[in-house]
């Protein structure tokens, strides 16, 4: 097997050169300072000057060029200078025409001469033009790549160029059975690796592939990790980019770039081409003004004509993109023809959850009471990214507890800092205000406990965490596709527990702030019931609105705001008369909740002697959405209720 090339070695021996020529050069300037200070203390005297000093017997040696003479005196001698002041000169140079007495005259006063050859030439300048000049091309051409990028080369000639990611099929090992869930994705997906693999399958009958696949979800569910494992199953070429790669400044960069990219693809089919974040370049045209506008513009043309123009050349370049923002595309980049199928890659279904923590889990040490199937059921709406992101924490957590190994209650607290936030340990509260906030949670337990249509119940807390100070977790059978009407009103009944607590234990002149957002959170479900689902004495009509007007009279308006008010009064009513006749329970519930702060489902059902129906579940909890988090795509459908500040 041939020995690859160290190419880090290599590398490491442009800095040694360049203190080498550094290291030169500083000795070249050292020599020329030293030769000029050597001249600087010569003093060119006149020839008759010279001539008296020769016969006087002061002039130790002198080294004869031509006619220049320089030498040196025996004794310095005081010389007045241009600025008429004496200096005492101890080198000397000057000009003679060569008499024939002056060689004899020098011998006889015992002067010792040097003479040079005419033909010789001085090396010394000769030396420092061939070291110093090179060595200064050579820095300078050492800065110009380094502010261009190295060795890759100048970048004002290659800003053109495509700036994807190219990997070769032995390099990608990512296969289908790596990527946990979303089977429906994974079988549209199906199809473009059976035509990369066997093409005149699809030929033959006159079948053609899709040019392109859009996938669209939110973030964190995948999408890339799936063009990776097309690639991968394929085993073809793949390059990989960016859609903010293609917009530069500089107008017909963007344009330069999609034809470079498309042209290397061709070179390597059959393969794929993966642009992620396509919405970066691929928004609507005409909606924007300016030259950065033209730009993108222009780079969105050239990507049209290269996936289906009137030139685009035939062959396998597959286009795989991903967006969460589909809403945003151009709709001649969805015609059929270019990005011929969508694939949705949505939240994980709780079998897929599963699965994925499985994935994720491998290289984590864990405990025996770690049940990935009970996290699954607690991460309900939980993207891959943040089923990793769970299984982190909860090491991160146990590392800092100086354990071995992460146990079930990490995965527990590392969850409710996800959704929740941080435990606020050092918030001050006073003895009536954590009872009264206990009182809260235990009217929403209650609820949760004796209304009927209602999730199990998981833990009930008084420990402030993000913006509540107390929290109520439940949480569904499995994943929910619909809820019925009952459901809907248990949930509204559970959301004024809190306050209806709060009411019967301290009055109504003593009720708190605390409650908004439950009566946010009741207020949008019996809307929805009237307005979206049809379930009110309006009938089975759905009055939503469009674009922020809405479709109905002010007539029919008032009639919604009569059926919301008549919900929500029927369940307050229907929820005080539960607290009323189990008051014994809520006060049990409130003391244990002021002494131990934290219960969970066993230790309630045991506390109010009830029978609990999912003693088989441990891991508890999930979020209710706040009214912030309702247009989030991160919504959490199962509850928390909670008492804000």
């Amino acid at each position: 097997m041939r020995k690859l090339p160290n190419r880090k070695a290599k590398f490491n021996r442009g800095p040694n050169a360049f203190i080498l020529l550094l290291a030169l050069l500083g000795l070249s300037i050292a020599y020329m300072f030293w030769y000029n200070s050597i001249a600087k203390d010569r003093e060119q005297i006149t020839f008759s000057t010279f001539l008296s000093q020769v016969e006087s017997g002061n002039v130790k040696a002198v080294q004869i060029s031509d006619q220049s003479v320089f030498g040196e005196f025996k004794k310095s001698v005081p010389m007045a200078t241009r600025d008429n002041q004496l200096k005492q000169v101890g080198y000397f140079s000057t000009t003679v025409v060569s008499p024939d007495n002056l060689w004899q005259k020098m011998h006889d006063n015992g002067v010792i001469m040097e003479v040079e050859q005419q033909d010789k030439q001085p090396w010394v300048p000769y030396a420092l033009f061939f070291l110093v000049f090179p060595f200064l091309l050579a820095v300078l051409y050492y800065f110009f790549k380094q502010s261009q990028g190295g060795a890759s080369g100048s970048k004002i000639f290659n800003i053109g160029k495509s700036k994807a990611r190219f990997f070769s099929p032995n390099t990608i090992k990512i296969k289908f059975k790596d990527v946990a869930g979303v089977e429906e994705a994974k079988e549209d997906l199906q199809d473009v690796v059976d035509f990369l693999k066997n093409p005149e399958k699809f030929k033959r009958i006159g079948a053609k592939i899709p040019r392109g696949v859009l996938l669209t979800g939110a973030p964190g569910n995948g999408k890339t990790l799936l063009a990776k494992a097309v690639a991968g199953e394929a085993s073809c070429p793949f390059f990989s980019i960016s859609g903010s790669d293609f917009v530069e400044v500089f107008v017909g960069v963007g344009a330069s770039r999609v034809r470079d990219l498309f042209l290397q693809a061709r070179r390597h089919t059959p393969c794929i081409v993966f642009i992620d974040e396509i919405d970066a370049v691929g928004r609507h045209r005409g909606a924007g003004f300016g030259g950065g506008n033209d730009e993108r513009e222009q780079t969105l043309n050239q990507l049209l004509a290269e996936m289906d123009g009137f030139g685009t050349e035939p062959g396998e370049v597959i286009v795989l993109a991903a967006t969460n923002r589909p809403d945003v595309l151009d709709k001649a980049l969805l015609r059929p023809g270019r990005f011929d199928r969508k694939v949705e890659v949505p939240y994980p279904d709780l079998a897929s959850r599963e699965k994925i923590l499985n994935i994720h889990i491998k290289g984590v040490k864990v405990g025996e009471d770690v049940d990935l199937q009970k996290i699954a059921r607690g991460t309900p709406r939980f993207s891959g990214a943040d089923l990793a992101n769970l299984i982190n924490e909860a090491a991160l957590l146990a590392s800092k507890r100086d354990r071995e190994v992460v146990i079930m209650d990490d995965f527990e607290i590392a969850r409710d800092k996800i959704l929740v936030g941080a435990e606020r340990k050092t918030l001050s509260r006073s003895k009536e205000a954590i009872e009264m906030t206990a009182y809260h949670e235990s009217g929403h337990t209650l609820v949760v406990l004796l209304a009927p249509n209602t999730p199990p119940f998981h833990k009930v807390t008084i420990l402030s965490r993000g913006g509540a100070l107390g929290m109520t977790w439940y949480l569904p059978d499995g994943d929910e596709i619909s809820k019925s009407e009952d459901e809907i009103l248990s949930e509204i009944k559970v959301c004024l527990g809190g306050r209806l607590a709060e009411e019967i234990i301290y009055g109504k002149a003593r009720r708190t702030t605390g409650a908004v957002s439950d009566l946010k959170r009741s207020t949008k479900l019996a809307y929805d019931m009237v307005v979206h689902y049809g379930m009110s004495e309006l009938g089975p009509i759905s009055l939503s609105s469009r674009e922020g007007m809405k479709e109905y009279s002010s007539d029919t308006e008032r009639k919604v705001d009569e059926q919301v008010r008549k919900i929500i009064d029927k369940c307050y009513d229907e929820t005080k008369q539960l607290l009323l006749d189990n008051k014994d329970k809520l006060d049990s519930l409130a003391q244990a909740l002021v002494e131990r702060e934290t219960l969970d489902a066993v230790e309630v059902y045991e506390l109010l002697g009830l029978e609990n129906p999912s003693k088989s579940y441990s891991f508890q909890g999930d979020e209710e959405e706040s009214e912030e988090d309702q247009d989030k795509e991160h919504d959490i459908d199962s509850n928390v209720d909670g008492l804000e500040e």
